[in-house]
């Protein structure tokens, strides 16, 4: 087994190799602007790392999210074009299940990553294999924490909110947790679910309604019974 994993749904450009026993190379880039310049150099770097090459990847596994729309596609894009020209599966893995997995957490938490707009992408976890409930996007105030610890960049944003940081936990989906939990659940036999986004609102960009019509000058609006 050899599992590449990257993420691109938070300002993390992250990927890592593991071998089915354990992470071989992992890299991350904090950047939000830059998910479609970096993940490329991002992957070819810990092949580089781990001395393995692209043709030996067993699978492909992409953070599919939640996360704004034009960082999430990159990751899902390549792992669909990078499954295709390998002849090997590509699958998904939530994004919060990343993060909940590098926390390694035995009790229940919340996970929340920034959603901008003053929200947060969040879930509800009994440990750190196990969602129960989400993922949504609420504003903070309304996430229904009662008193659970809360980890991910979006708490950090809003601890006036969530209250303390549950433990020492990184804030974004590194690429070895996402590729460690896949190896972990490919080795089980667990089925995962394909490299599918998980959108939770619509993008901010919309197409462009039809242009007006102009009428030429001295032209009159034709009425009709």
């Amino acid at each position: 087994m050899l599992v590449l994993a990257f993420d691109t749904a938070t300002p993390a450009v992250t990927a890592a190799l593991h071998d089915g026993e354990r992470v071989l190379a992992e890299s991350t880039t904090i950047d939000a602007r830059r998910h479609g310049e970096l993940l490329v150099p991002t992957i070819e770097l810990v092949l580089g790392e781990a001395r393995a090459a692209l043709r030996d990847v067993t699978a492909i596994v992409a953070g599919s999210g939640p996360g704004p729309y034009t960082g999430l596609r990159v990751g899902l894009m390549t792992a669909q074009g990078l499954a295709t020209t390998l002849g090997v599966p590509a699958y998904g893995i939530c994004t919060l299940d990343a993060v909940a997995y590098g926390s390694g957490l035995a009790e229940p938490f919340l996970v929340a990553t920034d959603a901008r707009r003053k929200e947060v992408f969040w879930a509800r976890y009994a440990d750190m294999r196990t969602r129960l409930d989400g993922p949504f996007v609420d504003r903070p105030a309304e996430v229904p924490a009662e008193e659970l610890p809360v980890v991910g960049a979006g708490a950090d944003l809003y601890r006036e909110i969530f209250g303390p940081r549950g433990g020492d936990v990184p804030p974004y989906p590194y690429a070895g947790a996402l590729a460690a939990l896949a190896a972990e659940r490919l080795a089980e036999g667990t089925p995962l679910d394909p490299p599918r986004p998980i959108y939770l609102r619509r993008p901010d960009a919309v197409v462009p309604g039809a242009p007006k019509k102009v009428r030429a000058p001295g032209e009159s609006k034709r009425m009709t019974a």
